[in-house]
């Protein structure tokens, strides 16, 4: 039996390495093994921006990736917290009835729903401003190289 709370904090704690997928779908889901991947790569750039400072263009392209697999898995926590028990069996635990007790929604369920809210919300604005300011003070110096 697939329990939906325990596939939401999965989904928000351990997301961006596949745990949730694992959970639901088994060792055998290629996109639970596919997700480490720009997880990895934004952790890369993180790394590259506290080695060669803020100017890397690769770590404007890297870091992201990060932000963006977080808050993906963010909302993926959010849509399996507030499927309704009924499609939560039908899907995940068929043998099940439909308002059997793994997929009912409880406190802990909303906790989980409200914590990734608040930090997929944060972690995809930092990484859309992190981008576009790196975009734009790009522009701004070439611009300025070509009327020189």
């Amino acid at each position: 039996m697939k329990n939906k709370t325990v596939a939401a904090w999965l989904a928000f704690v351990g997301g961006p390495l596949g745990l949730h997928r694992f959970y639901l779908h088994g060792l055998t889901d290629m996109l639970g093994w596919l997700l480490p991947i720009p997880t990895a790569l934004g952790i890369y750039g993180i790394q590259r921006v506290q080695a060669m400072g803020q100017d890397d263009h690769a770590s404007w392209l890297l870091i992201p990736l990060l932000g963006f697999t977080i808050a993906g898995c963010a909302l993926r926590a959010i849509l399996y917290g507030l499927m309704t028990p009924e499609k939560w069996n039908a899907r995940f635990n068929p043998a099940a009835a439909p308002d059997a007790a793994p997929g009912r929604t409880h406190w802990f369920t909303i906790f989980a729903i409200a914590l990734s809210l608040l930090v997929g919300t944060a972690v995809l604005m930092a990484s859309l401003a992190f981008s576009f300011q790196r975009y734009f003070e790009y522009q701004i110096e070439e611009a300025r190289k070509i009327s020189q």
